[in-house]
């Protein structure tokens, strides 16, 4: 159930980190992302927060259709 939440999160951060203009906005909303899905797994804040802030900035990078 756990693996299953985490990866519903990562698909949240792509898709919505695709339809903003820069990396920093990208990055905002992941790091949103990353601590809404922390609370809700009850993990550890700092990391989730992080890994989504960076899934945010690199997730154009990774070639993911924009809005």
């Amino acid at each position: 159930m756990q693996k299953t939440s985490i990866i519903l999160a990562a698909v949240a951060v792509f898709g919505l980190a695709g339809c903003l203009e820069n990396d920093v906005e990208r990055g905002v909303v992941g790091a949103g992302v990353g601590l809404a899905a922390s609370e809700i797994l009850g993990t550890d804040r700092t990391g989730s927060v992080a890994l989504g802030a960076v899934a945010g900035v690199l997730c154009d990078n990774a070639g993911v259709a924009g809005c």
